[in-house]
Parts: structure tokens; sequence; C-alpha cells
């Protein structure tokens, strides 16, 4: 079993995102403890990759600036090594697939359980094939993270029913990204959701603002910021440090009284 449950545990969780590796990996330890110490309930780490589908420019552009920076895989689980000797805080990787796969499923799964990464989210893992990575994964107590999109649709419960650690709602069509509204229905969503499965549920893509996170936190478990925190790092590079506590505190702050 993982140590995800524990982000759930008292109240509504608040997720943030770093990219490993930016601008640097020492930076991106000193950036995760800050989230920690703002309030952060799980943090999730990015593996920096070439070709990241999913993301908009904002953590693209983080990805490139890790690589630049000398970012690998190896140091990535080496950045985790020396976070897990300050905080217990669950951790998650994002990544894609192609650098889980070259890496090999199980000596990447096994490197997590070694380091203490909790799980992992894949957005360009087909649902339809997830199978044997899932089944390697939890071999190793790690989560592999759902997806459920606006676009699931009629699979919606199937993937609800066979998620582990949580359950990720992504907010909107398209990329990652701040946006200044949010228009899916999630109450719906979020909703079908728990018709089937009890697994806890955090809405991500596209919030940066702490009337954001309060209303998302009335209807989900929690809510997940990235290009918001990216955009810090980006702004402030190895100086970001007290602007993301800073950032993060306001962010926990809003749904830390939700019920």
């Amino acid at each position: 079993m993982s140590n995800i449950a524990e982000a759930f545990k008292n109240g509504k969780a608040f997720i943030g995102f770093v990219t490993g590796g930016d601008p640097t990996l020492e930076k991106s330890e000193e950036f995760i403890l800050a989230m920690v110490q703002g309030g952060a309930d799980l943090v999730e780490i990015g593996i920096p990759f070439s070709d990241p589908i999913a993301e908009g420019p904002v953590i693209q552009e983080a990805n490139i600036r890790a690589l630049a920076a000398g970012a690998t895989v190896d140091k990535i689980f080496d950045l985790v090594v020396s976070v897990r000797q300050k905080t217990e805080v669950p951790l998650v990787f994002l990544t894609y697939l192609n650098p889980v796969f070259n890496y090999g499923y199980s000596r990447f799964f096994q490197r997590c359980a070694e380091a203490g990464v909790d799980g992992i989210i894949i957005p360009d893992l087909p649902y339809e094939e997830k199978g044997e990575l899932t089944e390697t994964a939890a071999g190793f107590g790690v989560d592999v993270i759902s997806l459920i999109a606006p676009t699931s649709e009629q699979r919606i419960k199937q993937i609800a029913a066979e998620a582990t650690g949580f359950i990720y709602v992504v907010s909107s069509m398209g990329v990652t990204g701040m946006r200044s509204e949010i228009k899916t229905d999630l109450r719906s969503i979020i909703g079908v959701i728990r018709e089937a499965s009890s697994v806890p549920t955090a809405v991500g893509f596209g919030i940066n603002t702490p009337k954001q996170a309060e209303e998302l936190a009335e209807i989900t478990d929690g809510v997940i910021v990235g290009s918001a925190i990216v955009k810090i790092v980006e702004k402030y590079g190895e100086e970001a440090g007290p602007y993301i506590y800073d950032y993060v505190q306001s962010m926990k702050n809003a749904v830390r009284d939700i019920v």
C-alpha cells in the first residue's frame, strides 16, 4: 500500500507540482520542501521529457530548462531519495510512457519503491493498455493514478472502479495551463465516480487562484496546481522558494476549512 491516502486524511488536500531539475536539482528539492512547509498534502514531481504532449507552454518550457540543465531519470530518483530524508509527505511522479518503458518497468518501479515514490501519473498511457504496467507497479507498492477527463464519458465508472491512490479529474479539455474560468460540469463527473469508487478525487488542469481552489474543494477531495507554481519558478528562477511557499500557503488556506 502506498502513502497516498495520508494526503486526504485531514480534510481537503492541496497537491502541488514542480518539474524536477528546473532550474536545478538542488533548487527542485528546495521548492518541494517549500510546498510541504506551505501546506501541500502531496507533491507531484515531473520527470522531464522531450515531448510532454499533455502540457501547455509553461510546463513544456520547464521540461526544456530541466533537460538543458542535465536532468535525467536517475537524477530525479536521486532527488526523491534526498527529499525523502526530510519529509514523509506523499510523492507522485508525473511522466510519460516512453521514459518508463525505456527504463524498464520492473527496474523503474523497484527504484520508485526504494526511493519512496508513492504513485505515478502517465497522461499518455491508454486505459486499454495499462494492465502490464499497473500490475508491475502494484507489485512494488506504487499506485498508477487514473485520469478521468470530460471525454471519458461511458468509461468513467469502469476507470473509477479500478483506480488506486487517487483519481485525477481533468477539469478541462486541452493541455495544462492556467485558466480564468472552468466550465466543465465537474459535479456530475465526480458524482458518477463516487458511485463506482471510494478512492479520493482531485481536480487539476487550469486551477490557479484561491477562489477557484475553494469552489472546487466544495465538490472534490483535493485540488491540483501545476502551471501556476511552475510559472513562479519561471519568473523568479533560483529565488522562487519563498514565493512558492507563500502561494501554496494561500491555496491550502483556501481549501483548509472546506468540509
